[in-house]
């Protein structure tokens, strides 16, 4: 079967052909890969910034964001059947009975650091023709939504930030209003998404389907794919080539929320001071190469103390991440079904998927794809 591997030692990335896997144990299944799609993760893993190959192995099959059919079941398997559609959870414990969080199947909150991720570290990923992989990670998704289900992964880290989110805004009694519905519960307050990729795109279809006012800032001039889509879920799109970070707030008033999806720390320091009284703060992207930022931390961290700020970052996704994820998703194509399909404008077939994660994205999202 084809798959696309990095060879960190040698600093290569190929596709390769190699044995099509079997189940070998009885709580396996194995999968039919779809679709996978490539993020700034699977780029920085083939420009060799991280990426840890199996034990034994030379090379590391990546892909993380995928969509599979289930072909075949082993004998212990009752909640899955052939056919099925599933988004396979990334992260997997580690061994360590210390770790409160791993025995407790909350994995994303690791304690150790010895977790292992498909495609990323310790584990071969699912740029792959076939997979086998363990039942209790996969999770099922509706087939009416295979059109855009490879989306789900990505999802996840806007729905991992929600979730601690509302727990957060708890401690400012007027943030929660018990007579509305949990879709509701942003009415009357402002959000800001730093990023137009897909990871902020679908953070800002969340936050919109909480019915907060919604504003993303990124880099690229009206008009563009971005900001069309912008346009299209009833959010505010603005350019930092246009709009400087200083000038922010007198468009946006008061912020209540930043949802930070591009991992440029100079941006990231930037909009931290356009914070509001009481307002939460939450990253989600990882800053490449060291940047020097010449800054007034004691200011800054004044300001935060004396306005009851929160800077939360989060990273990776949990089961109930996976779960709300697909449940939202659904939701998004029912409301907004152009601009969720625009985010997947091109499908590239794994023969050159190389040229693909080396090269330019195409469109939003970039996908690669095992149509038959």
């Amino acid at each position: 079967m084809k798959a696309i591997a990095v060879f960190p030692a040698r600093r290569e990335v190929m596709l390769i052909e190699q044995k099509e896997p079997v189940i070998t144990q009885p709580d396996q299944v194995k999968l039919r890969m779809l679709e996978v799609g490539i993020c700034g993760t699977d780029k920085e893993i083939c420009s060799f910034a991280y990426g840890t190959p199996p034990a034994g192995s030379d090379y590391l099959l990546i892909g993380h964001e995928a969509l599979g059919e289930v072909i075949e079941v082993g004998a212990a398997v009752t909640q899955l059947a052939p056919g099925d559609l599933v988004v396979p959870t990334v992260r997997r414990p580690c061994p360590h009975e210390r770790c409160r969080s791993c025995r407790a199947g909350h994995q994303d909150f690791c304690e150790t650091e010895d977790f292992t991720e498909r495609g990323i570290k310790g584990t071969h990923g699912y740029l792959a023709e076939f997979v086998v992989d363990e039942a209790q990670y996969m999770n099922r998704v509706p087939q009416h939504l295979r059109e855009v289900a490879v989306l789900v992964e990505p999802l996840t880290i806007a729905e991992k930030a929600e979730y601690q989110l509302y727990k957060l805004m708890q401690r400012r009694p007027p943030w929660i209003d018990p007579t509305l519905s949990e879709r509701a519960q942003g009415r009357g307050h402002t959000a800001l998404v730093l990023g137009a990729g897909p990871v902020g795109l679908l953070g800002a279809m969340a936050l919109r389907a909480r019915e907060f006012e919604t504003f993303i800032y990124s880099r690229g001039q009206v008009p563009n794919p971005q900001s069309e889509v912008a346009q299209a879920i009833g959010a505010t799109y603005f350019s930092s080539q246009v709009l400087p970070t200083s000038q922010l707030t007198t468009h946006t008033g008061p912020i209540d929320l930043v949802y930070e999806a591009v991992g440029h720390s100079p941006l990231m320091f930037e909009v931290l001071r356009a914070l509001g009284p009481n307002g939460i703060y939450v990253l989600t992207g990882i800053p490449g190469w060291p940047t020097l930022i010449e800054a007034d931390f004691a200011a800054l961290f004044r300001d935060m103390v004396l306005k009851n700020q929160v800077v939360l970052g989060t990273v990776n996704a949990g089961a109930h991440d996976f779960g709300a994820a697909i449940m939202d998703l659904e939701i998004f194509y029912q409301r907004w079904p152009d601009a969720v399909r625009a985010l997947l404008a091109e499908r590239t077939p794994i023969e050159q998927a190389v040229e693909r994660i080396l090269g330019w994205p195409a469109g939003i999202k970039s996908v690669i794809s095992f149509q038959r």
